[in-house]
């Protein structure tokens, strides 16, 4: 094995997902949402103005919204759609990718609506520092899987999987797939 970092660093969440790793701060919590909402609105009916429909209440925990139901609700865009319905059904997919691939739980069966913020406001996406985000999290989930109570780990694994890879090919399974694991390929 070769010498070096022994860790996963900010270059290596810029290289392997491809993230923006420089600009303004990602923040999850629901703190900053006056920040964000005009007028103090609450946000389920923030919810219900960018997405233009309300997770029935059996969907709905706290603010968590079920991963079926917003698979169902914007599975497909529908035929000859106009920009806002384009743009809606975008911001339902950024959301679902941010609560299940690059922030998400051991459950795997609920999005955050923390997102909102960021999806409402889709062009300024690219402002901000996604890979400090995602990095964070990873190691913010990767200490708490060190209690020994806890039999899951959750957070961006395709990063930590794509960064085994490539530090310690000898890692990879026999089955290993070039097709699949692009970065780790090089």
């Amino acid at each position: 094995m070769s010498s070096g970092e022994c860790t996963i660093t900010l270059q290596d969440t810029a290289y392997h997902l491809g993230l923006p790793i420089d600009g303004q701060y990602v923040s999850g919590c629901l703190t900053d949402f006056p920040r964000f909402i005009e007028g103090g609105r609450p946000p389920w009916v923030w919810f219900e103005e960018l997405l233009e429909v309300l997770p029935p209440t059996n969907c709905i925990d706290k603010f968590t919204v079920k991963c079926t139901w917003f698979e169902e609700t914007f599975s497909g865009l529908p035929q000859g759609a106009d920009d806002e319905t384009v743009r809606r059904y975008a911001s339902a997919y950024i959301m679902m990718l941010l609560s299940t691939q690059l922030f998400g739980d051991k459950s795997g069966t609920r999005l955050h609506i923390r997102w909102l913020p960021y999806v409402a406001r889709l062009e300024d996406m690219g402002q901000y520092s996604w890979g400090s985000a995602v990095l964070s999290w990873l190691y913010r989930c990767m200490c708490r899987v060190t209690n020994k109570n806890v039999v899951k780990l959750a957070g961006p694994l395709q990063l930590l999987q794509s960064w085994i890879f490539w530090r310690f090919p000898r890692f990879r399974s026999d089955g290993y797939d070039v097709f699949h694991w692009p970065m780790v390929s090089r």
